[in-house]
């Protein structure tokens, strides 16, 4: 929401950074998501396409069907 990206990336990295609170929790796969989605905003489509394979391979076995997998591999495939 604030469309910073570098200001969104590094809290989306403090919250993965916290290993405790993400291995097991969903909010931890959708940190990197976030973390995806703010490196593409700041224009790093290397560190985006990193954050974004990192959290389509935890959700490697989600249903194929769930609508933010469906746009997290379409905001992938834009990236070059």
């Amino acid at each position: 929401m604030s469309h910073d990206g570098n200001s969104t990336a590094a809290q989306f990295q403090k919250f993965i950074d916290h290993r405790g609170v993400v291995v097991n929790f969903p909010l931890g796969a959708l940190a990197r998501l976030g973390l995806a989605r703010a490196y593409a905003m700041q224009g790093d489509s290397a560190k985006a396409k990193a954050a974004y394979q990192e959290f389509l391979t935890i959700w490697k076995d989600a249903d194929p069907d769930i609508p933010i997998l469906i746009a997290a591999k379409a905001e992938y495939a834009t990236l070059k």
